[in-house]
């Protein structure tokens, strides 16, 4: 008996121990699926009619005028625009070497922090408001976008007639709430002080509504029944803020703080309304340096080496701010 027992077939085992022959799986034809692969030739030729136009667009604007602009870095070109040759780094170690060039490097990082700093903290109080209802709410959206549809230069120009000394509305409003003493009032684009003061005013103004609307568009993602879980719960309407809602906006803030970097870096119209009478270089920044550069002194080569010098400052920020905060980072 112990030896018929033995000499029994194990079909568990032998399935076990043996693989099956070809080694595919139960009801198959014994061939491997076929991978899937990397998109070729044919599939690039078939996407180039939809992104040349793109690519054509970002030599031309974007590519090229920077490859030029490091050219002419390294030129020495006449008062006329004539090339005479290149002359290395030299253009470079004329603008370090500039006596006013740290003042204004560093008056540069207080423009883009100080407006950035307040334009973020202002439309998040703007952003909170207009997500409330309440009667008259698509009326006052459009007025807070009018600074932003309107021109720059525009508004700039509102504000500086506004406050000349002897007619400008603003200028007057300050002496009857008496911040001013007399209708002369105080120069307040003639001094480089105020008048960069009163040019970071109005870069806020005109930052307000891009950076309130991505906010408000952050705000609309924000679910609702975990808000009503927190009311639920007792938190109250601040502590929902700082620790359910503000977590929630990290995407739309730090995708509207870094293009605000950008373009309050690159920012000329205002302070070039604002401070352009202001003889010396004590309300300056880099992008007006560059201005007189190119206006007042002709000096089309070493303004190009400030602009690299701009433009290297930009990525290295731009850089530390995405490794840092990682804007494109899921919650």
């Amino acid at each position: 008996m112990s030896s018929t027992t033995d000499a029994s077939p194990n079909p568990t085992g032998a399935a076990a121990g043996r693989p099956r022959s070809g080694g595919s799986p139960a009801g198959g034809k014994g061939a491997k699926p076929a991978r899937r692969g990397k998109p070729g030739g044919r599939d690039l030729a078939a996407a180039l009619p939809w992104i040349t136009p793109a690519l054509i667009l970002i030599f031309g604007v974007v590519l090229f005028p920077a490859v030029v602009m490091f050219y002419n870095s390294t030129r020495d070109i006449s008062l006329s625009g004539l090339d005479k040759g290149s002359v290395g780094f030299d253009n470079y170690v004329e603008v370090f070497q500039f006596p006013y060039f740290w003042p204004i490097f560093f008056r540069t990082i207080v423009w883009v922090v100080v407006v950035v700093a307040f334009t973020v903290v202002i439309s998040l109080g703007l952003a909170q408001i207009l997500n409330k209802a309440f009667p008259g709410r698509q009326l006052v959206r459009l007025v807070v976008i009018i600074p932003w549809a309107a021109s720059v230069v525009m508004t700039t120009m509102v504000v500086y007639y506004g406050l000349e000394p002897y007619f400008g509305i603003i200028n007057k409003f300050l002496v009857d709430i008496g911040l001013v003493d007399t209708p002369e009032g105080y120069g307040w684009t003639k001094n480089p002080t105020t008048a960069f003061m009163w040019s970071i005013i109005v870069a806020i103004f005109v930052s307000l509504p891009f950076t309130t609307y991505t906010i408000l568009a952050g705000l609309a993602t924000v679910p609702g029944d975990t808000l009503e879980a927190a009311k639920m719960d007792g938190a109250g309407s601040v502590r929902t803020y700082f620790t359910i809602v503000l977590p929630q906006l990290r995407g739309a803030l730090s995708v509207a703080v870094l293009i605000n970097i950008i373009n309050v870096f690159n920012s000329l119209p205002i302070l070039r309304v604002m401070t352009g009478s202001i003889p010396g270089y004590d309300a300056d920044t880099i992008m007006t340096m560059i201005f007189k550069y190119i206006q007042n002194q002709h000096k089309v080569d070493v303004a190009s080496a400030l602009s690299v010098v701009a433009f290297v400052i930009v990525i290295v920020i731009v850089a530390v701010y995405v490794k840092v905060v990682k804007p494109m980072k899921e919650v």
